[in-house]
């Protein structure tokens, strides 16, 4: 065997032994992978596009500031209730409250409040019943259909230290058929196929902290 043959068998030996040891340092990628994030980088500086940004305790909480001007009275009284109830979420919040809305407006235009009424407060209840009454003395009767919430805003909200009571207001715009008829079953307003667009403003009550985790209506405005 020639010295040069020898050389190059040498050579490849030695270029197997460094792929190998490079393989068992590195590993190996398969496809597409994203590049690593820094190490310094938090989800939150992620969501707002300055990785600069130290997010530290005692800072903004976008949980709060998602939905009210950071600072505003608004705002303030969101922060207190967290401090009494740290698990409290106006994110989630604001999606119970779009099924509530919907679940109440329901019962209320079928005439049914019973089966939501551990959700109203005593002065709510008590003024649905009367205008469902009212309704029934006509000989009224309304057919609805609940399209969706076309639009939801947090327009309030305060916090009594004293009572621990906090109050959140939102602003609904709802989406919805309605047809009412009278007792012979004429059509007085509305109309089957045609949407239009409720406005309501409600405002929901709670003792923070406390072990019913439930909301009650307490306010209705437009």
């Amino acid at each position: 065997m020639s010295a040069a043959v020898i050389q190059l068998l040498v050579l490849a030996g030695i270029a197997i032994f460094l792929i190998l040891r490079l393989r068992s340092v590195l590993g190996t990628r398969e496809g597409f992978e994203k590049p690593p994030l820094p190490v310094d980088e938090s989800p939150a500086d992620r969501r707002s596009g300055r990785p600069d940004l130290e997010v530290i305790e005692g800072g903004v909480d976008h949980d709060i500031t998602d939905h009210a001007e950071e600072g505003s009275p608004i705002a303030d009284a969101l922060a207190q209730m967290k401090r009494v109830e740290p698990s409290f979420n106006v994110g989630e919040f604001l999606q119970g409250a779009r099924g509530a809305y919907e679940m109440i407006l329901m019962a209320f235009e079928h005439g049914d409040i019973e089966q939501v009424a551990r959700f109203l407060s005593p002065d709510v209840h008590d003024a649905f019943s009367q205008v469902l009454q009212h309704r029934e003395e006509q000989g009224l009767s309304v057919d609805a259909s609940f399209i969706g919430v076309r639009e939801l805003s947090l327009v309030g909200a305060n916090f009594d230290p004293g009572t621990e009571m906090g109050e959140v207001t939102v602003r609904f715009v709802g989406e919805l058929t309605s047809v009412v008829r009278n007792a012979e079953g004429e059509v007085l307003e509305g109309s089957e196929t045609e949407i239009k667009r409720q406005r309501d403003v409600w405002t929901f009550a709670r003792r923070m902290g406390a072990g019913d985790p439930n909301w009650q209506l307490v306010a209705t405005g437009e």
